[in-house]
């Protein structure tokens, strides 16, 4: 089953773009870890070279796809 950044490049090369994703230059892990102190996502358009590249032109060497949801009232209880 392909996940985490494997699963990024396979839908690169499908087609998607601007795939959100989670983040790092250490591991798949790490970039899900950051996502609970900081917020390191980026919209993922491309790969090369080793690399998956984002909207700003920054290079990441690990891209986790998320999915980015606004909230609702039933997410928030009140």
């Amino acid at each position: 089953m392909l996940r985490g950044s494997e699963l990024t490049r396979a839908m690169l090369e499908h087609g998607y773009q601007e795939i959100w994703c989670a983040v790092d230059d250490s591991s798949d892990e790490e970039a899900m870890r950051d996502q609970n102190d900081n917020d390191f996502t980026a919209q993922i358009v491309s790969y090369h070279n080793n690399k998956f590249y984002c909207t700003a032109g920054t290079a990441w060497l690990c891209a986790v796809p998320i999915k980015i949801t606004a909230m609702t009232l039933s997410d928030v209880r009140l």
